[in-house]
């Protein structure tokens, strides 16, 4: 775990989570689209109802360890007392063994009050990787913590692999044992294979970072020998203040994914008990919205995710060294760096939604739905993005209660628009739309704010978004002008519309990279010290010098 000057930049840290995070949604997307035939509409339905569930008590239980555990050992790394940051690593992981076992026996005892019937024994399947999650949290938290990423993003890979992998197998396999039932109960037996990709998933990554740890201890030990800290935390003290530190990052992160579980839940039950749709109807139309719209619309996401993760630690630490001017130079670096792939991640999905859907889900009778809704959709990933970066500022800098109370507000703003559109209007699935526009927009304003008042924060609002904003706009329109144009020629050509549209589509998205970066360039969203911070920065630097755009 080196600490030396190139490792130490979280940006390209960041980058290398990022190209993780990027990978293994492409990965779940390219496996979605096989899974959905395999399960249908309905199947992924009951999977998406029991998979929210399962979020909720992984978030309660675990899911911000990683966070939470990575701040609290970064403050001390920082000041190297590695005596302490190991005793946190080990309070941290008899903390979920606790908490992550009761978490697991809640979601299996009490599926049948969480979720309708056809999705309880799916639920019921997911319980035991509510444990696995924990452990494996903590372990790359504490990597993390070291500022270094590769560990967690080949772990993350990994996971998605076998994910997919197990969840096409067993959908496959599970189904063919049921294959003289009705087409209900094979939806419901080709979920439960898909839960069983999730936990085949997460436990094989917790196997891989524990061999990481098993190969770092020698050095981890090295250091805690020549560790001269006097003042040495008490096991009570360091329960104290992981619960003090991890308490308000998963009612934040709670609050703040509970929104689509309520978002479902209130669709769902209108549906049913106002509307009079049946359960299957119902849950076959959240399977299109959960399964296609949503799973494209996080791809972008993931980079803010990846910077976030990558942000906790380094502004920790700066903070905790009283570097206030530190902090505000990695946050504009981190918020810029981001929206140069958000914006144009927004604009894309709106120009292409179509093309995109029909290349990672083919089925023709969702396809008009579903990009109608990715378009929709497509506002929230610079929402969320903002959003995501601005809740790691304000962890990072102890005001871990803040993005709480911004996300408990967020939360009834949306939860009443939602409530309203579906009980007053037809609109259906694009309420649930509408009501995440609502909710990230404003966790992205309060979050803002508050930033901006803890530490003077000021955002370069001109370089930061309108630039790319009017660079993406162009682009977006030069995209959707390409692909038509080529699919125009293609078509005539061939007759396989599937591969027409591939191609097309590649075309397309090449040319919007092309136009997107000569604009960014010559309007001066990007300079050379952005590039050169970037992963494989030289040779962007010389890439743009080639083609005349900076000197």
């Amino acid at each position: 775990m080196s600490n030396s000057k190139k490792n130490d930049s979280f940006i390209l840290q960041a980058g290398i989570l990022a190209m993780a995070g990027i990978f293994s949604r492409i990965i779940g997307i390219l496996y979605r689209s096989p899974l959905a035939h395999i399960i249908g509409n309905e199947g992924n339905g009951y999977y998406g109802a029991a998979y929210n569930i399962y979020t909720i008590i992984l978030l309660i239980s675990s899911y911000s360890i990683p966070s939470a555990i990575s701040k609290v050992i970064a403050q001390r790394l920082a000041v190297k007392e590695y005596k302490n940051a190991h005793r946190i690593f080990h309070c941290a992981l008899i903390y979920v063994i606790v908490v992550g076992g009761i978490a697991s026996l809640f979601a299996f005892f009490g599926a049948g009050i969480f979720v309708e019937k056809n999705s309880v024994v799916v639920l019921r399947v997911f319980a035991p990787t509510i444990f696995f999650s924990g452990l494996l949290g903590v372990l790359r938290g504490y990597f993390q913590a070291h500022k270094t990423m590769l560990q967690t993003s080949v772990s993350q890979i990994f996971e998605q692999i076998i994910n997919a992998t197990v969840s096409l197998l067993a959908a496959h396999l599970l189904i063919r044992l049921v294959k003289d039932q009705d087409s209900t109960t094979q939806a419901i037996y080709g979920a439960i294979g898909s839960a069983m990709g999730t936990g085949a998933g997460v436990l094989l990554a917790l196997l891989f970072m524990f061999a990481i740890y098993m190969m770092n201890k020698k050095t981890i030990f090295r250091r805690i020998h020549h560790d001269k800290t006097r003042d040495v935390l008490s096991y009570q003290a360091i329960f104290v203040i992981i619960l003090s530190m991890v308490t308000p990052f998963i009612l934040s992160t709670f609050i703040y994914n509970f929104s689509t579980s309520l978002n479902q839940t209130i669709y769902t039950k209108i549906m049913i008990y106002v509307k009079h749709i049946s359960e299957v109807e119902t849950a076959t139309l959240y399977g299109i919205y959960s399964g296609q719209p949503v799973t494209i619309s996080n791809i972008p996401i993931a980079i803010a995710s990846a910077v976030s993760a990558a942000m906790i630690p380094t502004i920790s630490g700066l903070f905790a060294q009283g570097d206030r001017r530190g902090c505000n130079a990695k946050i504009s670096e981190a918020i810029h760096t981001t929206m140069l792939v958000a914006i144009p991640s927004m604009a894309g999905l709106f120009a292409l939604a179509q093309p995109v859907t029909k290349l990672l889900f083919d089925i023709e009778s969702s396809i008009a739905l579903s990009s109608s809704l990715l378009r929709v959709l497509s506002v929230t990933v610079v929402f969320y993005s903002l959003s995501t970066l601005t809740n790691a500022v304000l962890q990072g800098i102890g005001r871990v209660n803040v993005p709480v109370i911004n996300a408990a507000a967020a939360l009834v703003i949306q939860t009443i628009v939602i409530a309203l559109l579906m009980y007053f209007t037809d609109l259906g699935l694009y309420s649930i739309a509408v009501a995440a526009i609502c909710y990230s927009l404003c966790m992205c304003v309060l979050n803002g704010v508050c930033v901006s008042r803890y530490l003077g924060y000021k955002q370069n609002y001109m370089k930061t978004f309108l630039l790319p904003l009017a660079a993406s706009l162009v682009m977006g329109v030069c995209a959707y002008g390409v692909y038509q144009g080529v699919h125009l020629g293609v078509s005539s050509l061939m007759k396989r519309d599937y591969l027409c549209n591939v191609i097309s589509l590649v075309v397309s998205m090449a040319a919007a990279i092309v136009i997107y970066f000569v604009l960014t360039m010559k309007l001066g969203a990007i300079t050379k010290d952005d590039l050169y911070r970037l992963p494989k920065g030289a040779m962007l630097v010389k890439a743009a010098g080639k083609l005349k755009l900076i000197r």
